[in-house]
């Protein structure tokens, strides 16, 4: 079966920087997108950035643009957010998904998700 795992949250001083990553198996399509989105609390999910599984097209939210960068493994089973410039605002829980379809857009209902991972910036 399809499983996310995230990792490398963590607290980090405004200005710091953190790596997160998306250890993905069980994928049973080559031709996909991976996203990273966030949850703030109190305030709904938040597309991130995102990736398609040959790295060719990448895409960032206005609000991350310049400071996050999202790349794969060779492997295309883990994904990578490198998130740097941190700012408060940032404060959020992690959570990297995919439909494991070549459809790009961020719905808020991927199909698999992780179980996310806390960063905090304070």
């Amino acid at each position: 079966h399809v499983q996310l795992v995230e990792s490398g949250g963590g607290l980090v001083q405004p200005g710091g920087s953190l790596r997160l990553s998306c250890a993905g198996s069980g994928f049973t399509s080559s031709s996909y997108y991976m996203t990273w989105a966030r949850q703030a609390p109190g305030k709904g999910m938040e597309w991130v950035s995102s990736i398609y599984s040959d790295g060719s097209r990448t895409y960032y939210a206005d609000s991350v643009e310049g400071r996050f960068t999202i790349s794969g493994d060779n492997a295309k089973t883990t994904v990578y957010l490198q998130m740097n410039s941190l700012k408060s605002e940032d404060t959020a829980l992690y959570l990297c998904a995919t439909d494991l379809t070549p459809i790009e857009g961020f719905t808020g209902k991927q199909d698999y998700w992780g179980q996310g991972t806390q960063v905090t910036v304070s």
